[in-house]
């Protein structure tokens, strides 16, 4: 139909504290862009990194059908330094990544 404008149905997910996560369904114009998306955002949410489907996205990046628009919390702890923590309290003398591959056949 001509005079029917499509609309596209987006969920918008954060996690406001460790553990939890928000899920807001949107119903946008067609056209609409991750920005659109993140304007409807309860304020107070940073905005530091954006995905899309576990996907890092570009605000300009244009939304499809289904899509859901992901906003992550800052790391807290540098990755590799949780790892060597976990290593120290799993315990062990062995190094944490092996030196050499196994053997392929």
């Amino acid at each position: 139909m001509a005079g029917v404008e499509q609309t596209l149905q987006v969920d918008l997910a954060w996690s406001p504290a460790p553990g939890q996560v928000e899920v807001l369904r949107l119903s946008l114009p067609a056209g609409a862009t991750v920005a659109d998306a993140l304007a409807r955002l309860p304020a107070g949410v940073p905005q530091q990194a954006i995905g899309i489907w576990g996907h890092k996205a570009e605000r300009s990046e244009r939304l499809s059908d289904g899509d859901r628009v992901e906003v992550y919390r800052p790391l807290t702890v540098d990755p590799m330094e949780a790892r060597r923590r976990r290593h120290q309290v799993q315990g062990g003398g062995r190094r944490i990544v092996s030196r050499h591959r196994p053997a392929s056949r």
